[in-house]
């Protein structure tokens, strides 16, 4: 009997301490579904019953000045097909069932979305081919509203559709270098598209709501997020402007077989480029059809070394410097050769000119420029490039913009210090060029570039609003001289006949650059180039023309036809009424 009483003794406190073990495993169970993983268990939960569908923001448009579209998004809309359940089914005609058959239903899409129905057929196959429980085949995409209802009232119960955005570019290859483009999925890769995708692309949207039986939503469940539309980007490009220009152009470049050119034109008072014109253009609507090297903008990410109009830039540090005057003398011969060890010459032979400063700027000779800059150190050469803004990226902040090359004075060779002085040994690309004039013909204020006005936003606010302090260079004393200097190359240089501007003073340079060959010599490729403003007596617009290896017409002569018609086109256009006042009348010889 006493046996009997402890065994059933110990078979409880047994059962007691199981027991209180596994109530302490429950326990410690709940705590952690219900303390410890109680965010995470709710979170796999709700993903399990929790769905919804994206809301897609739109694209932002890019504009010209005037409000022009360059790109906007539309909507289009792809087409896809479950290769698996693909095949003849009953479609209601006037009252009674009829079968159709697979063939028969990719004709019908085919004649709507303008492919031969083999070819959609094959889409279907093919797809089975890969893989026999295909669900999903692409038909066509970039499909129109009104293809998607015709696609739609066919219905065919295999197919599905999808709303897409779409990028479009209403003015095709209208400053298509500058506009940029995206890729098939609409991401930014080149271009304001580019370096404005931060104001252009938007924040998708979604609507979510949890699952009920069927699939169906609960109520009450539902949670919309709404879509952020992007904001409008405007430029300041006038897009009448920038077609003429883009036209004459191309028109020229193709008469004198050049393999590219730039054109453009910029405000004097603002530093606003109203035209970036290049050659070849890109259609961003069909970018394949131009080559890879031609998609980007060379106005802003190809330097160059640009030759004799940067002549102007020696003249405006001279007298800025007040070691030279355009009254100033030298004698020029053909050939110079410096104590450093330099050999300098000009471009066709002559005998000893005797020059002032105005008549070497009319001359273009190296030899007379060489001489004036010698009353210069190279240190404060290379200030005034700094200065000029020639020597680091304009504010515009372009994709792959080049800031220009120039060495460290430290590490100029002898060529090299005397090369600097009539624009070759550096390199600068077409906008910085026309920097250099808007400084000039602004009083010697040089303006931050500027391409973008700014972000309108979707509220109708303007933000990110480019800075528009100005920076006195030279002053505005020289600068005049510097102008009028370049007035009397219009009047006075070999081509000045094909550059006059009927009715208005101009002031201009021209420009011919053998370009390095890579090797530390030079090619047997040129640059061409004209630069200016006009009126000159109160200068409002730059025309700046740069056209590489015109193999039919090596000289300045090529870029003077664009450089007239382009600068005629923008002072009418913006109705700039002619010079009254007589050009000066400087002397350069004695």
């Amino acid at each position: 009997m006493v046996r009997h009483t402890k065994t059933t003794r110990r078979r409880l406190a047994f059962t007691i301490v199981a027991v209180s073990i596994v109530m302490t495993l429950f326990v410690l169970r709940l705590v952690d579904i219900q303390v410890v993983r109680a965010s995470a268990l709710s979170a796999e939960s709700l993903e399990k019953t929790e769905t919804g569908d994206t809301i897609l923001a739109t694209r932002g448009s890019i504009l010209a000045s005037d409000g022009s579209v360059l790109a906007e998004a539309v909507m289009r809309y792809s087409m896809a097909a479950s290769p698996k359940d693909a095949g003849p089914f009953e479609r209601d005609v006037d009252g009674s069932e009829q079968t159709i058959t697979l063939e028969q239903a990719t004709n019908e899409i085919g004649a709507i979305i303008g492919k031969p129905g083999p070819e959609v057929l094959a889409l279907i196959t093919d797809a089975l081919a890969a893989d026999k429980d295909s669900l999903y085949a692409l038909i066509a995409k970039k499909l129109t509203l009104d293809q998607l209802r015709a696609l739609k009232a066919l219905e065919i119960p295999w197919t599905t559709f999808k709303e897409e955005p779409y990028r479009v570019y209403p003015n095709g290859a209208v400053a298509g270098n500058i506009v940029g483009f995206v890729g098939e999925e609409g991401e930014a890769q080149a271009g304001v598209e580019l370096m404005e995708n931060s104001c252009l692309a938007g924040k998708n949207g979604r609507t979510t709501y949890e699952k009920g039986s069927g699939g169906l939503p609960l109520p009450g469940t539902t949670v919309t997020k709404p879509a952020k539309d992007g904001g409008d980007v405007v430029l300041t490009l006038d897009k009448d402007i920038q077609w003429f220009s883009q036209q004459s152009l191309a028109a020229q470049a193709e008469a004198v077989g050049a393999s590219w050119g730039v054109v453009t034109v910029m405000e004097v008072k603002t530093g606003k480029l109203l035209a970036v014109a290049e050659y070849p253009a890109v259609d961003p609507g069909n970018v394949s059809a131009t080559p890879s090297e031609d998609r980007g903008s060379r106005a802003f990410a190809a330097p160059f070394e640009p030759g004799s109009t940067y002549k102007s830039l020696t003249a405006a540090a001279l007298i800025d410097q007040g070691v030279a005057n355009p009254n100033s003398q030298v004698v020029a011969p053909f050939r110079y050769k410096p104590s450093n060890g330099a050999d300098i010459n000009d471009s066709e032979f002559h005998a000893d000119l005797n020059l002032t400063l105005s008549g070497v700027m009319v001359e273009s000779s190296n030899t007379g420029i060489s001489q004036f800059g010698e009353k210069m150190s190279a240190d404060t050469r290379y200030a005034y490039f700094q200065k000029f803004g020639q020597l680091q990226k304009t504010e515009v902040g372009f994709p792959s913009e080049s800031g220009g090359l120039m060495a460290d004075p430290a590490d100029w060779d002898n060529q090299t210090d005397y090369a600097t002085m009539f624009g070759q040994g550096f390199s600068t690309t077409a906008i910085q060029g026309a920097s250099l004039y808007q400084t000039i013909a602004n009083g010697g204020v040089r303006m931050p570039v500027q391409l973008v006005e700014g972000c309108r936003n979707a509220d109708g606010t303007t933000t990110d609003v480019p800075d528009a302090t100005g920076t006195q260079v030279v002053s505005a004393d020289a600068a005049k001289q510097v102008s009028d200097m370049l007035e009397m190359v219009d009047q006075e240089s070999w081509v000045a006949k094909n550059v006059d501007v009927p009715g208005y003073r101009v002031a201009m340079k021209t420009g011919t650059a053998q370009q390095p060959d890579g090797d530390g010599g030079y090619s047997s490729s040129y640059l061409v180039s004209m630069a200016g403003f006009a009126p000159a007596e109160a200068p409002q617009f730059v025309v700046s023309v740069n056209l590489a290896d015109p193999v039919k017409m090596n000289s300045s002569a090529a870029v003077a036809p664009i450089f007239r018609d382009v600068t005629t086109q923008v002072l009418k256009s913006r109705g700039v009424q002619p010079s009254t006042e007589p050009a000066p009348n400087l002397p350069l010889s004695f």
